[in-house]
């Protein structure tokens, strides 16, 4: 199943500017298309829409110490409630904290790298608020944290 993932505002990248009336299809874990809402809802009829509000923009890395919490799990889940999809190797020192990062799907990089949306890209998408709060973080395609 296909699945366009719109926002008043797209950014394909933490330093690109926002784009409006933009969208990401997704097919599994992957980016299949990033471009035009009606370009994309055209070419793909039939998609299931999510329409997040916000800007919609790749998931983000994590680079410094993971939030503190009573479980790994908790920790991963801090993660994800803050719209990060990659953490450092270097932070995972923990062998509990690794294995609960591996098996919710967070990228685990071996250096920062500025984190994009691009077709044949792995599906990491974040949606922040005005202020900053993410709403919702969509992990390998799918949908691991959603604000209430």
């Amino acid at each position: 199943m296909l699945t366009l993932h719109t926002a008043p505002l797209l950014r394909t990248a933490p330093d690109a500017p926002p784009t409006a009336g933009a969208a990401v299809a997704v097919r599994a874990d992957r980016i299949v298309a990033v471009g035009p809402l009606a370009e994309l809802t055209e070419a793909y009829a039939g998609a299931r829409i999510r329409r997040w509000p916000g800007t919609l923009g790749p998931g983000l890395v994590h680079d410094g110490p993971l939030p503190a919490a009573d479980t790994p799990r908790e920790r991963v889940h801090a993660l994800l409630r803050l719209g990060v999809t990659a953490v450092l190797a270097g932070r995972l020192t923990d062998p509990a904290l690794r294995a609960a990062v591996e098996r919710s799907d967070l990228l685990v990089l071996p250096a920062a790298a500025p984190p994009t949306l691009a077709p044949g890209g792995r599906a990491d998408l974040a949606v922040l608020d005005a202020d900053g709060t993410c709403l919702v973080t969509v992990v390998a395609g799918r949908i691991a944290h959603r604000r209430a």
